[in-house]
C-alpha cells in the first residue's frame, strides 16, 4: 500500500463483517459470517475474520496501521465500550476496543455504525463533495448518520442522529429497537416489513406459498401485483416518506443516501420515497434535496469502520 491501511470490523445483529480497506476507500478483502450469541463467541469469530481478511488481501501486518469497528449503539466511543446495543442481547459494557487492541496489537477506534456509514458515503461514496448529507440504512433495524457543514455529526455523547427512531406515528407500532412507539424502524426495517406481512397473511396472497417471508419477497410480490404485499409496501413507503420529510425539514440536507438490504428493491423504494419528500417537505429544501441509493453497497459497514479509524488516527500523523 502507498498509504496506511485499516482492518475494518462491522458488528451486526445477524452478521459480522471484516475487510482490509486502504486510504482511498478501496476494499482489498471482504468476509462475512453469522453473529453467534454472546459477546465472547462473537468476538472470537470477528477477530478470526479480521486475521483472515488481512491474509486474503495479501497484506503484511506492518501495512495495517489501525483497526476500526462499527456497531449499533448505545456505545461510548471515547472509552471504546459497547453499553447495551438492543440488537445484541447480553452485550453489556463490553470493552471492545481494548479486546481488539489486545488481539491485533494496533490502535482501535469505535463508532456507531450509522455514523460510520454516513462518513463512508460522504468520504468515498454517493456523498462526495456535499456539505450537508443524511444517511439512512434500512436493514434488520434502521440506523442513520448525518454530515453537517462537512463534519460528521456525533451528538453530545457520540450517539446522535438515531434517525431510525424519528417518530412517524406516536400511537403506532411498538419499536423493538428502542421500546417506544411509532418509530420509523417499526415500519421500514426489513424485520418490520416481513412481520407486518405475516400479520396480514391469508390464502389469497401469493406470499402464503412461501416457506419464509422476507422484505425482499414482499417488494417482489408487490411489484407483481399481489394485493396484500402491495398494501404492506405502500405503508412502508408512506412511513419512509413521512420520516424523511421530517428529517429534511429539520436538517435541510443536499442529499439523502439510503442504504441497507431493503434498498435492493431499487426504484420501487427510491423513486416513491423521493417523490414523497419533494411533495411534502418545506421549500426550498424539499424541492432541491436529492434522494439516492448508497454507492458502497454491502461493504458500507467495513468502509465506514475504516473511515472512523482514518479520522481518529490518520490525521494524527499516521498518514
Amino acid at each position: 500500500m502507498t498509504a496506511p491501511g485499516v482492518l475494518a470490523l462491522d458488528i451486526g445483529g445477524t452478521k459480522l463483517a471484516a475487510g482490509l480497506v486502504d486510504a482511498t476507500g478501496r476494499v482489498r478483502s471482504f468476509l462475512v459470517a453469522p453473529t453467534p450469541d454472546g459477546p465472547g463467541p462473537a468476538l472470537d469469530v470477528l477477530f478470526a475474520l479480521g486475521r483472515k481478511a488481512v491474509a486474503d488481501a495479501g497484506a503484511d501486518w506492518p501495512e495495517v496501521a489501525a483497526v476500526g469497528i462499527g456497531c449499533g449503539g448505545p456505545l461510548d466511543a471515547d472509552r471504546g465500550v459497547l453499553l447495551s446495543p438492543p440488537h445484541l442481547p447480553g452485550w453489556v459494557d463490553v470493552p471492545v476496543t481494548a479486546l481488539a487492541a489486545a488481539a491485533f496489537g494496533r490502535p482501535v477506534a469505535l463508532d456507531n455504525d450509522g455514523t460510520a456509514a454516513a462518513e463512508a458515503e460522504h468520504r468515498f461514496g454517493a456523498g462526495v463533495g456535499t456539505s450537508q448529507m443524511v444517511y439512512l440504512t434500512l436493514s434488520t433495524g434502521v440506523g442513520g448518520g448525518a454530515v453537517l457543514d462537512g463534519q460528521v455529526y456525533r451528538g453530545a455523547t457520540g450517539n446522535g442522529a438515531e434517525l431510525g427512531h424519528v417518530v412517524v406515528d406516536w400511537r403506532g407500532r411498538a419499536c423493538r429497537g428502542c421500546g417506544g412507539r411509532g418509530c420509523l424502524e417499526a415500519y421500514v426495517s426489513g424485520t418490520s416489513i416481513a412481520e407486518r406481512a405475516r400479520e396480514l397473511l391469508d390464502d389469497r396472497s401469493s406470499l402464503s406459498a412461501l416457506d419464509s417471508l422476507t422484505a425482499a419477497e414482499v417488494a417482489a410480490h408487490a411489484s407483481a401485483g399481489d394485493a396484500l404485499a402491495s398494501r404492506v409496501w405502500r405503508e412502508t413507503i408512506d412511513a419512509l416518506g413521512t420520516g424523511l420529510t421530517s428529517i429534511v425539514n429539520m436538517l435541510e440536507p443536499e442529499l439523502v443516501v439510503l442504504g441497507g438490504g431493503v434498498t435492493r428493491s431499487g426504484d420501487a423504494l427510491i423513486v416513491p420515497a423521493r417523490d414523497a419528500v419533494r411533495a411534502a417537505a418545506m421549500t426550498p429544501g424539499g424541492r432541491s434535496v436529492r434522494v439516492e441509493r448508497a454507492a458502497l453497497g454491502d461493504r458500507v459497514g467495513v468502509v465506514g469502520a475504516a473511515a472512523v479509524a482514518m479520522r481518529r488516527f490518520f490525521r494524527e500523523g499516521m498518514s
